[in-house]
């Protein structure tokens, strides 16, 4: 009786933990009472609360995949610099909060000496979000991290500097799902062929019926061949989309002729000014070609280029597109327009232009 009446245990996770103990006592003591907050300079934000309270933000670029020692500078750089209190944004990037505006100038020239840029502020390259790449995803075709250490390097500048006519938001992916998502421009990885099956290991590795529930267009079903359970793919339905590999690595999609690079453009999840909008391919099939990737470099730099060049002021990379149209598009990045870019599907009717002259 007394086990009956004994209280159960509550669960460790009960839903969105409490934030305030992890912000600054500035942002707590202020919450829902800001009156306005501006830009000094690049990679600052200053918060100015209706108490007359001051919030200085410093926002400085990271690797996303960062080793102890890289984790542990920051923290201290935060403990001696700042206030002690940091958060990181969804691009990679960590902002540190102070009160005193004297602490700001310090702080910043700590983080450069240390090898971490101040910026990413208004009309700039932020960071560039990307997904786990080689390290910790079960199902690359890239090194999605690679990829952004290869853009981010030759795109510094225009990080520590806010001369882009509207923000700028690049993304990566390590595959064809995309968790990487929506971009001004996104780099993601292109599957060319289905996967090619090891029928030895399929019964051993697979759970079959996942793996066919697993795949968006059932274009996978079960076959016996040689003798052994195994599977069979339908290439006439496959998109080759690769979410058949995380469960049954004997599928396998990944490969020097069959792994290729894709860029797309005009993607926005926001609402300001203009409707969010998909991204649209622009260059398929870039070799996929580590460690650094130049092919991929190259074609960025051209559309950054000429959006830099021709956008006008807080126009963002799709809404620029939409003004000077499709045929301008390729013409400015001098990237070649091909029947591939035509979208056939019927109902692209009622959303893009099935001709070349393709103004969205």
């Amino acid at each position: 009786m007394n086990e009956m009446k004994a209280k159960p245990r509550m669960p460790d996770e009960v839903g969105v933990p409490d934030p305030a103990p992890f912000m600054h006592p500035l942002s707590v003591k202020n919450y829902g009472t800001w009156d306005y907050h501006d830009r000094p300079r690049v990679g600052v934000l200053r918060h100015v609360a209706k108490s007359g309270d001051q919030l200085w933000t410093v926002r400085a670029g990271t690797q996303r995949q960062m080793d102890v020692y890289t984790i542990r500078k920051l923290c201290d750089i935060g403990d001696n610099y700042a206030d002690g209190y940091v958060r990181f944004t969804t691009r990679s990037n960590i902002e540190y909060m102070v009160s005193d505006e004297a602490k700001v100038a310090p702080l910043i020239e700590e983080l450069g000496a240390n090898g971490f840029p101040v910026g990413g502020t208004g009309a700039s390259v932020s960071m560039i979000s990307h997904t786990q790449g080689w390290l910790h995803c079960d199902i690359p075709g890239t090194d999605a991290s690679g990829v952004v250490k290869g853009l981010m390097d030759m795109l510094h500048s225009e990080f520590i500097n806010e001369e882009m006519p509207n923000r700028l938001r690049i993304t990566t992916s390590c595959c064809q799902i995309n968790c990487g998502g929506q971009g001004d421009i996104a780099v993601n990885v292109q599957y060319t062929k289905p996967p090619k099956i090891n029928h030895d290991l399929v019964a051993n590795v697979c759970e079959r019926p996942a793996v066919v529930a697993r795949c968006p267009v059932a274009a996978i079903r079960p076959a016996m061949v040689d003798g052994k359970p195994s599977l069979e793919i339908d290439e006439k339905k496959c998109v080759c989309c690769g979410a058949c590999y995380p469960p049954c690595p004997p599928m396998q999609i990944n490969g020097d002729d069959s792994t290729k690079i894709a860029i797309w453009v005009g993607g926005k999840h926001s609402n300001a000014r203009s409707k969010p909008t998909f991204h649209k391919l622009v260059v398929a099939n870039l070799p996929n070609n580590a460690p650094h990737w130049p092919e991929v470099n190259a074609v960025v730099l051209k559309i950054v280029k000429a959006y830099k060049a021709d956008a006008k002021h807080w126009e963002r990379m799709g809404e620029w597109i939409e003004r000077i149209g499709w045929s301008r598009f390729f013409e400015m990045t001098e990237l070649a327009f091909t029947k591939h870019h035509i979208d056939t599907w019927t109902g692209a009717r009622k959303t893009m232009n099935q001709s070349a002259h393709v103004h969205f």
